[in-house]
């Protein structure tokens, strides 16, 4: 029996019970500059700030130490999107945050 040998190339393939992309969950700390920052406002401009692709689900205020409170965000991005660097760098990028980290990362 002769076995024959063919390239086949497809563009889309379902394969039952595989693993598919899907969605992130991510917690994210961001630092103000100083105490003075108003934290309401950064709120506001850290959900302008999200790049397509990305909600923010909520945010919570921690106490860090001297009277400077970090504002702790959840994000949820497509898992296809490169994760959670382009809500890290949309954030690092806005005035009056010294800094951004993840906290937590999860698949929903």
């Amino acid at each position: 029996m002769s076995k024959a040998e063919h390239a086949v190339f497809l563009s889309h393939v379902l394969v039952p019970g595989a693993v598919t992309m899907g969605d992130v969950a991510a917690t994210l700390k961001v630092m103000p500059e100083s105490p003075e920052v108003d934290l309401d406002e950064l709120e506001e401009t850290l959900v302008a700030a999200l790049p397509e692709g990305a909600t923010m689900r909520g945010t919570e205020r921690e106490n860090v130490a001297f009277g400077l409170i970090a504002v702790i965000a959840s994000v949820l991005v497509e898992d296809d999107a490169g994760g959670t660097e382009a809500v890290e760098s949309a954030f690092a990028d806005l005035p009056n945050v010294e800094s951004v980290s993840v906290e937590a990362v999860g698949r929903v």
